[in-house]
Formats: C-alpha cells, sequence, structure tokens
C-alpha cells in the first residue's frame, strides 16, 4: 500500500476551488493534476494549488493522459453533469485495458443527470474494479455530523428515534451558464440541489452504526415552479449574465422546489423528510438549514447565523464579491461572514475522509451506490411534480423516467394550470 497519494482533478470550476481550499485539511495526498478545457482556468487552479501548498498540479490536455500518469492514484470528477458518463468510460478503458493503475475515483454530487446515466456510472465504476466515493460534502459538515451524534446519544436513547427531517438550501442562482440549462445539468434546482438536503436527511435519520439503506423509501410528493427567474426583468439578466446562452422565455427551468419523502425504519416507524430548495433565495449569501426532530428533542442549524458578523454603512462602499460568504448578494449592512467555508460546508472533512478510505483500501460509506440511490429520489420528485400526485416509491417507469425539465420541454406556466 502506498503513504501518500496523488490526485488528478477532472475540471478546474468553482467547486475545484473548494476542494484545493479543503485540501489544508489533508494529510497523505497531493493534488497532481488538472485536465481542463480553459487554460486559463487551469492556470489560476495551479497558481490556487501553488499557493496553498497543496499540490503543484500538471495541467492535462486530456483526462486520458492524466489517468495513465502513473503519478495519479485518485481521480476527482469536478466537470459538469453532461461530462460525468464519458469521463468514466476513459477511466474504464484504461483501467481494465492495464493503461492505468488507479485505486480510486470520486465523483461531485449529483452522480448523472438521470437514473438511466446513474445506472450507468455505478456499471462503469464496477467494471473498473477500483474503489469509488460519492462526493455529498453536507453529510461531513462538522455541525451536522456532532449534531447528529448528540441527538442520537442523548435524545434518541431516552425518548426514542427521531422521526422529521427537514433540510434547505437556498441562493440567489448559480455561477455557471449550463447550470442553468436542463439538458446540460438533467433539471434546474431540484436536480442542483435537493441533492444535497435529501442525503443529508437521510443521513441524519439514519442511526448510528446501520447503513443509510435500513430506511426504505415509501412515498414522494413534490412540487416545482420557476418564480424569479421567468420574469421579464430576470430572464434579460439572465440571459446578458450568461453571454445569451440562457434564454428562459423560450426554456426555463425550475428555480424553486419542496418535496416529501416518507420512508419506514427499521422498526416500521413511519419517517418524514421535508426539503425546499431555491435559487430565488435573495439574503446575505447561501443559506443551508437544517433541523432535526424527535420525541422529546430538536436541532437546528442556519449557515447564515455564524459565530461571526461585520457591519458596513452606508460610506463603506467596495467591489462585488464571495469573500465572506459563498453566493454573497451584498456588500453593505450586517453580514454574517464564514470564516471556513470549506470546514463549514463539509469539505475538508469529506476530503480527508475520501483520501483515508482510498488509502486503506476500504470502500468509502458514501459511494456511488449511493449517488444511484438521490438520482432515483430526484427522478420520483420530478416525476410526482408532473403527475400532481403523491407516488409510491418506487412508481413505475421511474429509471427510464427523464424529467420535462431535463428534456427542455418544460412549461413554467403549468404550476398554474
Amino acid at each position: 500500500m502506498k503513504d501518500r497519494l496523488g490526485v488528478g482533478f477532472v475540471g478546474a470550476g468553482f467547486i475545484s476551488g473548494f476542494h484545493a481550499t479543503a485540501w489544508t485539511n489533508v494529510r497523505h495526498a497531493d493534488i497532481k493534476g488538472v485536465a481542463e478545457i480553459s487554460k486559463r482556468r487551469a492556470r489560476e487552479f495551479v497558481k490556487v494549488c501553488q499557493k496553498l501548498r497543496v499540490g503543484n498540479p500538471k495541467i492535462y490536455n486530456d483526462v486520458s493522459d492524466m489517468v495513465k500518469d502513473p503519478k495519479i492514484d485518485v481521480i476527482y470528477i469536478n466537470s459538469p453533469n453532461y461530462t460525468r458518463i464519458p469521463i468514466m468510460e476513459k477511466i474504464v478503458k484504461l483501467t481494465t485495458g492495464k493503461k492505468a493503475k488507479l485505486i480510486g475515483v470520486a465523483c461531485e454530487k449529483p452522480l448523472a443527470r438521470t437514473v438511466k446515466e446513474a445506472k450507468k456510472m455505478v456499471e462503469l465504476v464496477k467494471e473498473a474494479g477500483i474503489l469509488h466515493g460519492y462526493l455529498e460534502n453536507q453529510c461531513f459538515a462538522p455541525s451536522i455530523t456532532r449534531g447528529k451524534e448528540i441527538i442520537w446519544k442523548r435524545g434518541a436513547s431516552v425518548s426514542g428515534r427521531p422521526y422529521l427531517a427537514r433540510c434547505a438550501e437556498e441562493h440567489g442562482g448559480p455561477h455557471e451558464p449550463w447550470f442553468w440549462q436542463g439538458t446540460k445539468q438533467g433539471g434546474g434546482v431540484l436536480s442542483d440541489m435537493m441533492c444535497h438536503s435529501m442525503e443529508a436527511a437521510r443521513f441524519l435519520l439514519t442511526q448510528p452504526g446501520k447503513k443509510k439503506s435500513s430506511l426504505k423509501p415509501v412515498s414522494v410528493s413534490c412540487e416545482i415552479a420557476n418564480i424569479k427567474w421567468t420574469r421579464p426583468k430576470y430572464i434579460k439578466k439572465l440571459k446578458n449574465m450568461s453571454g445569451g446562452k440562457v434564454d428562459y422565455s423560450k426554456t426555463p427551468v425550475e428555480d424553486f422546489a419542496r418535496a416529501t419523502v416518507v420512508y419506514k425504519s427499521p422498526e416500521k416507524m413511519p419517517l418524514i423528510v421535508e426539503v425546499t430548495t431555491s435559487w430565488s433565495f435573495v439574503g446575505p449569501g447561501l443559506r443551508l438549514s437544517f433541523e432535526m426532530m424527535g420525541p422529546e428533542y430538536y436541532m437546528q442549524i442556519n449557515t447564515l447565523s455564524p459565530d461571526l458578523h461585520i457591519f458596513f454603512s452606508r460610506e463603506v462602499k467596495g467591489k462585488a464579491g464571495e469573500d465572506l460568504v459563498e453566493k454573497q448578494a451584498a456588500e453593505q449592512g450586517l453580514m454574517p461572514v464564514l470564516s471556513a467555508e470549506d470546514v463549514v460546508y463539509g469539505y475538508a472533512a469529506e476530503d480527508r475522509y475520501m483520501i483515508e478510505c482510498f488509502l486503506d483500501g476500504k470502500q468509502p460509506e458514501e459511494n456511488f451506490e449511493d449517488g444511484l440511490f438521490i438520482s432515483r429520489i430526484l427522478a420520483a420528485c420530478y416525476m410526482a411534480s408532473e403527475k400532481g400526485e403523491k407516488l409510491k416509491f418506487p412508481p413505475p417507469g421511474l429509471d427510464e423516467f427523464v424529467p420535462q425539465v431535463a428534456k427542455g420541454t418544460w412549461d413554467a406556466k403549468s404550476v398554474f394550470m
């Protein structure tokens, strides 16, 4: 076994930057490579890694070249959703052809755009015969893991298991145009962000020491809508922001979604998951909120209520940025500040865990199978919203289902019909 790993990143965008920052908390691994279409972005990423002293990554023109490099032991897939399967196919071709000796691969959420694609990702990684991790950072956030530990140890052990989890993720909209395009992203805000909330809720309600699969989904209900970005003013703004690539007068996706999933516990008790997600939230920045309730206890987390706030009067004027909180929407007033976003959001613990598993030759507990499960839950949510019904899980045709938003055929006005 190796005592230090070389990691190659596919993609040098926003999320790779988060992982690079989090890597200062990772031991026994260096960022050795990056495969990125944009040479400018690749060079910027290299500079960030060098500055943070987390590696001096080599820039590769093609993913295959990086996978074949004997210095690369692990691949992190941080590229857009529509690139995932082609990347995995290259990995499989090289590993099965004995041209690469990878130990593992980790893929950012969501695993794929549809259930069919998620199943293909699982098939490919099994064919490659390597370890795999699903990068769902919120399941590693310190407040969530510590809160779960206390609730189950002090509350559930005395008065019974928790029965309700509420999770939400809200901000003003994503960074890159492809996120706003249903055919490329796989949908809208539900596909983009509800994957976080669904897996975080399942994690919270799972008894420590038990597998998350011990919770059995029973039913799903969901509503989606576009409540902000199909207004004429914001259609124009989005078109300008995306360089004309996104036109919500023609092919909108949802900017708001809410869903309820009923699970059955191993004790045959009903467990309720309520999730909300939005690209239409206007506040200081990204807001993550989590609640868990049981017979005699309650847990609450809100990332916009941190231990640090800073106030700027009207006299303090500066450039717009995201130096205080992700998706920052203002530079004046009483501003929440996350002093270490990579730690608060769970990236640091997530990366450390994945690397330790790969080093030990151990399959991560958060893996592609979990990504496939969440893909099925999200697909059921889209199906329930289209049918306007509460659906038993799994509904017929789930694995072949492609949401209207992913096809580019969704009518945003249908929510009022």
